[in-house]
């Protein structure tokens, strides 16, 4: 897969200043019909019901416990290649058999976006839920994207809705109470996201009195909640994009988000950038059930192997240009 050199579905600002005002809402509208179609619209249940909230009162008291006491998150179950039952299941199911069925964005440049010449799913993260479609049923087409906003990637695996995440969602101890994860396939951290006239220097005292915009239910928001300094952190949005399109529009000051995902979005834009160094230390993961063992098992065996070239071509295909100096992928860290 190569880059097609498209952008995702979001305003690019060539030659026209910042957006701001009633100029940027015109030339805004499309971008923002479309975030509100398929952006902010939480993902229904079969019934019809928006999905529950993160969190489960019926997970265990003892993988409680191990999420409030865990060090290293990113240590996941040692990997197999063996059917489970789970993965039994996927393939006999009657409604779907044999498709996987996998939550992603389809906003995130270059991560998981839709591509308007194709109408088709690409990205990094794609690559890697089609690598593991074509390990578990023989082909990565035996698969079914559902695109989940951030704030609903928890209830869409608790409900049943999907199989696994595999969205830029970073592995931490308290998602570890309510979902499982795959060893980390890539390491990020928290920054900033802001105009190329911004006084922000970076995540310090330069934003004290600023507007930030982070999506609800993401790291980057909980950060802020240990300390923002002096920041105003009310605005949050269902999915990570509707920050960048405030932020376009001038309705806040600066995005906090995974460096990754802004990195995409500097790229998109070019009269926004990174502002300081990243201020924490995160992994992505696969998230998936905690009633499915056998397939976080089977998904850490897919990566060992995914790990050794394919991993570095997808790299080279989406982020090189924008993400310079990584090495390679994590290494994977397995529980004793």
């Amino acid at each position: 897969m190569t880059r097609t050199g498209t952008t995702a579905p979001t305003a690019r600002r060539t030659g026209i200043g910042r957006l701001r005002g009633w100029g940027g809402v015109a030339a805004m509208a499309a971008a923002c019909v479309l975030t509100a179609l398929i952006a902010l619209l939480p993902l229904q249940g079969a019934g019809g019901s928006a999905l529950p909230e993160s969190g489960s009162a019926d997970t265990p008291r003892a993988e409680q416990a191990r999420a409030e006491e865990c060090k290293e998150p990113e240590r996941s179950l040692p990997a197999s290649g063996a059917d489970g039952p789970t993965i039994k299941e996927i393939k006999t199911r009657k409604d779907k058999p044999n498709k996987l069925i996998v939550g992603v964005d389809q906003n995130s440049y270059r991560w998981g976006y839709r591509n308007p010449s194709t109408g088709k799913l690409e990205g990094f993260d794609i690559d890697l839920a089609r690598a593991i479609a074509k390990d578990i049923l023989g082909d990565p087409d035996d698969i079914i994207f559902r695109a989940v906003p951030t704030n609903q990637r928890v209830p869409a695996i608790q409900s049943g809705q999907v199989d696994m995440v595999v969205r830029t969602m970073t592995i931490n101890c308290e998602r570890l109470k309510d979902v499982a994860f795959s060893t980390a396939y890539f390491e990020t951290g928290q920054q900033l996201l802001v105009p190329e006239d911004s006084k922000i220097k970076g995540y310090d005292e330069t934003l004290a009195g600023k507007k930030l915009c982070t999506a609800a239910g993401s790291t980057a928001l909980s950060e802020l909640e240990k300390q923002a300094y002096g920041a105003d952190i009310s605005t949050t949005v269902p999915n990570q994009l509707d920050c960048l399109v405030r932020l376009q529009l001038g309705d806040v000051d600066a995005v906090v988000t995974d460096s990754a995902l802004a990195a995409g979005q500097a790229a998109q834009d070019p009269t926004v950038s990174l502002a300081g160094k990243p201020f924490t230390k995160e992994y992505y993961g696969v998230a998936m059930s905690k009633k499915a063992p056998d397939l976080v098992r089977r998904v850490n065996r897919i990566l060992e192997d995914y790990r050794k070239d394919d991993w570095d071509k997808s790299y080279k295909d989406w982020l090189a240009d924008d993400l310079k100096d990584i090495d390679g992928p994590p290494a994977p860290k397995y529980q004793d």
